[in-house]
């Protein structure tokens, strides 16, 4: 490869002033292999250009020959297809792509590094090296004596490489300087060698002229170390001096020292004495208790206003001298601890006078209280307890104090207060239900009827007579709950409204009453005992998991040492959870048997309590979901939703029971009249409620039972015709449905409709074929002819069906006997329909379109098969419309 560069050089390189750094023998990719040199080049004038040359092998010599030749600046990619493997393929793209592959890889990638060198030297063009290795491109130029020949010129070497790196171009001066010395030397130019030698002749005598002037300075030099002489000898002197003084200052810092260490030991005695001090009024200020508030500790008047706020005062002053936090060494002192001592001593005595004092306020507003019960004891009223809270309330900040202090009193105080007015509210409550149930009932005599003071008798209540109806026998007995079939009766019906209305205005009235009492108990609950309330969350402290008597309450509480961990707000909502359950633990038993009684009373109350008792708890649930009244009201909720589904479950069972008479005409069914009655009464009731979707899913439960029953008794039904129970009741439902429209019941409105019309048709078909019986059957017969394959004008050819025959029916239908058999159909009709629903015209009038629809199916028949006969029916159809107009005019 050495000889192959030095050929290059000579024979190619220097004749174009080109230098070869770097050369690669290559072939086409893919091709069949013909070899030929990559070169790179740069020429050896100024601007240098660097070039990549292809250099080939000429075919009719031994000699090479320049090829291609591009510049470096139309170089954009240098790909070498692969950064870790050795792969002697790469790509140079220039205005296109050439793909070659390299005898090594080590020529490649010293070809690829010399670009790279090349184009970070003289072009700094962004050209862009694809899977190359770092490290290749991170290596510094390196010429080596192969890269040019030897023999040479000598600008190929590597030294005239370095001698590039270190050329300068000249300044303006230097260019000017030059300038104006080969003007005074013209003959420079074409005399090299006198020139030389005048400036070598110029220089020596700049040399002299420096050396003479050197010798010139000596006597100056001489000068100058005289005078540095002089300088060492002050230098010297001042040093002495500053001896001497050194030596005097010393005996003045001794005693300097001396007066330092005396003024130290005053500042520290100073220092100390005012620690001291500071410890004392510490002490005096925050461990000192005015005569005044031990005063009040020890026989402050607590039943008066100013009384009470001076107990307040003087026990949060105490609280505040038991609580400061003494420093390091405080406890050790006799005086501190004999403080202490005495606060200890005035907490126990003022915790326990406090205690003993509340409890007697408590006993003392019971009996009040109990006294105010024979007033209310005739109105639907509870007593009110808002005088007995506001005075209590005085006493909130000391039963504050009291459970930061003795958590001991503090729960026997709880649990006094708990038992007090538990039974209270046991004995208020108790007598606010007993008048509920009287005004419910009417009089105690007849409370008595319904289970009240515990009587067992059976109930006879606010239903409707069912003789008139026609169902389950006879005799005016009234049923023990209302029912659907109840609803027929509207004398029963206008008195059930009534008595409904009313039981729904005391059941209002009741839990208007309960709720403010409910909620004013807990919040004074929370302020007196000074509890957190706060909506219960998933996994907080329940009711029925927290125990006042020892639970949450029973932590010992000290501030002066022994301290436990406070109740967090989740367990102090629990304890207000669970006194509110022991305090009105009689609330939830007797609104159940509040509920059993009217359930009782009427089956149907069960739609005005689930709506009110709804209401109530989606209320109390937005104030406080997980309340004493919201819990408790959801329970009782539970019930009245239980009685509910068993209130419409007894109507369908006993739809499913009915008997019809089979003497009398059916008529409108006693469940779909009842069924009515019962929409109308729940749609004023739910109207706006929040649990609507019980009522539709009772909806449909008895829509499907009133459906399948009214099937049921058509179906069984002797007296009247199936069609016609089928539908007069289901038109009836129908209206109903269209009246109300009740939105969960549209589909069933619509399946209503169909079969009203359905039946309507069914029935108008099967009596049409009474009046003209033998001419339907001779048509008919035409008919089986025809779809036996019997061409129409033919069937006059037919012995039964010839026109004689046809005359011969003919003739018996005259119109005064279609008239007459049109009379007796609608007398028929009138005995088969009910009043109540006024079906006759509406059936009269489909039948008058049936009978033409008829006859003119006949009069295309004659014309048809009896072709040109002149055959026609004896009436027209102005007679029939005429025929029916009379009959219904006279009756």
């Amino acid at each position: 490869m050495t000889a192959i560069k030095h050929a290059l050089q000579r024979d190619i390189f220097t004749p174009n002033d080109e230098r070869l750094l770097s050369i690669v023998n290559v072939c086409k990719a893919g091709k069949k292999k013909k070899n030929c040199f990559l070169c790179a080049t740069v020429t050896t004038e100024r601007p240098v250009q660097v070039n990549v040359v292809k250099v080939k092998k000429s075919d009719k010599g031994d000699f090479y020959k320049r090829q291609t030749a591009w510049t470096l600046r139309d170089l954009a990619v240098v790909d070498s297809k692969d950064a870790n493997k050795e792969n002697p393929e790469f790509d140079l793209h220039f205005e296109k792509v050439y793909k070659w592959v390299a005898s090594s890889t080590a020529e490649k990638n010293a070809f690829i590094s010399c670009i790279w060198k090349l184009n970070q030297r003289y072009l700094r063009k962004k050209i862009e090296f694809v899977n190359v290795s770092s490290q290749l491109l991170e290596e510094l130029p390196k010429v080596t004596e192969e890269s040019v020949p030897s023999g040479e010129n000598q600008s190929v070497t590597g030294g005239d490489e370095e001698s590039l790196d270190e050329y300068q171009e000249l300044n303006a001066r230097e260019e000017q300087d030059i300038e104006i010395m080969m003007d005074g030397c013209e003959y420079a130019i074409s005399n090299a060698e006198a020139f030389a030698e005048k400036l070598s002749r110029e220089l020596q005598v700049l040399d002299g002229a420096n050396i003479q002037s050197i010798m010139a300075s000596e006597k100056q030099v001489n000068i100058l170390m005289q005078l540095l002489d002089e300088a060492l000898k002050e230098v010297d002197e001042i040093e002495h001096k500053l001896s001497s003084y050194e030596e005097m200052l010393q005996s003045v810092k001794e005693q300097m020292d001396h007066i330092s260490q005396s003024n130290d030991l005053i500042q520290l005695s100073n220092t100390n004495n005012m620690k001291l001090l500071e410890e004392i009024e510490f002490l005096v200020n925050y461990l000192d208790l005015s005569k005044g508030h031990i005063k009040a500790l020890t026989d402050g008047d607590l039943s008066s206003s100013k009384g009470i706020e001076a107990c307040t005062n003087a026990a949060e002053a105490l609280l505040q001298c038991m609580n400061v936090a003494l420093r390091p060494g405080h406890d050790e002192l006799q005086a501190v601890q004999q403080q202490q001592q005495q606060f200890k001593d005035l907490r126990e005595q003022f915790a326990r006078r406090l205690a003993n004092h509340l409890n007697n306020v408590f006993v003392q507003q019971g009996h009040d209280q109990s006294s105010t019960l024979a007033q209310h004891s005739a109105e639907l009223t509870l007593p009110k307890h808002l005088p007995f809270h506001r005075d209590l309330l005085r006493y909130a900040k000391l039963m504050e104090w009291l459970k930061n202090t003795d958590r001991e009193k503090y729960e026997g105080l709880n649990k006094n207060y708990v038992d007090y007015i538990s039974r209270l509210y046991e004995r208020e409550i108790k007598e606010f239900f007993e008048v509920a149930k009287i005004k419910m009932t009417g009089t105690s005599k007849e409370g008595k009827k319904f289970g009240l003071h515990g009587s067992s008798g059976k109930l006879t209540g606010s239903t409707s007579s069912l003789n008139k109806l026609s169902v389950q026998g006879s005799g005016n007995r009234r049923s023990q709950s209302s029912s659907l079939l109840d609803m027929g009766n509207m004398s029963a019906s206008d008195l059930d409204v009534a008595d409904r209305t009313k039981f729904d205005k005391i059941f209002e009235q009741v839990l208007s009453e309960l709720e403010p009492l409910c909620l004013a108990e807990q919040d004074f609950i929370s302020k007196f005992f000074k509890l957190q309330q706060n909506p219960a969350l998933p996994g907080s402290v329940t009711a029925d998991s927290t125990d006042i008597d020892g639970g949450l309450l029973s932590r010992q509480h000290n501030l002066l040492g022994d301290r436990h961990s406070v109740p967090s707000e989740k367990e102090e909502a629990g304890v207000i959870r669970s006194m509110m359950i022991k305090v009105f633990r009689c609330i939830e038993p007797e609104l159940n048997n509040l509920i059993s009684l009217g359930d009782k009373i009427d089956s149907f109350n069960s739609l005005y309590m689930l709506v009110k008792m709804s209401h109530h708890v989606w209320t109390a649930e937005n104030v406080d979901p997980a309340s004493f009244l919201s819990t408790t009201l959801g329970n009782v909720l539970v019930t009245v939703k239980r009685n509910f589904d068993k209130c419409i479950l007894n109507q369908v069972k006993q739809m499913e029971e009915v008997k019809i008479s089979k003497k009398s005409k059916v008529g409108i069914l006693p469940f779909v009249s009842g069924f009515e009655e019962f929409a109308e009464l729940a749609e004023s009731i739910f109207r706006n409620a929040e649990r609507r979707g019980d009522l539709d899913k009772a909806y449909t439960k008895l829509i499907r039972a009133v459906y399948n029953n009214v099937e049921k008794v058509a179906n069984e039904s002797q007296k009247t015709p199936r069609d016609v129970v089928m539908m007069e009741n289901f038109h009836h439902i129908f209206s109903t449905l269209s009246r109300l429209k009740i939105a969960c019941l549209e589909t069933e409105r619509r399946e209503a409709k169909h079969k009203y019309t359905e039946h309507l048709q069914s029935y108008v078909i099967y009596s049409l074929g009474q009046p003209l019986e033998k001419l339907n059957h001779f048509f008919e017969g035409i008919e089986a002819r025809v779809a036996q394959g019997i061409r129409e004008e033919e069937v006059s050819y037919q012995l039964a069906f010839n026109k004689q025959e046809l005359r011969k029916v003919i003739k018996e239908y005259p119109g005064k006997e279609v008239k007459k058999g049109l009379d007796n159909l609608y007398k028929k009709v009138d005995k088969h329909l009910c009043e109540e629903e006024n079906l006759l015209q509406v059936m009269w009038h489909s039948m008058q379109d049936e009978f033409i629809r008829q006859y003119k199916h006949f009069e295309g028949l004659i014309a048809r098969c009896y072709p040109g006969s002149g055959i026609t029916m004896e009436f027209t159809i102005q007679d029939i419309l005429e025929y029916f107009s009379s009959i219904a005019q006279s009756h």
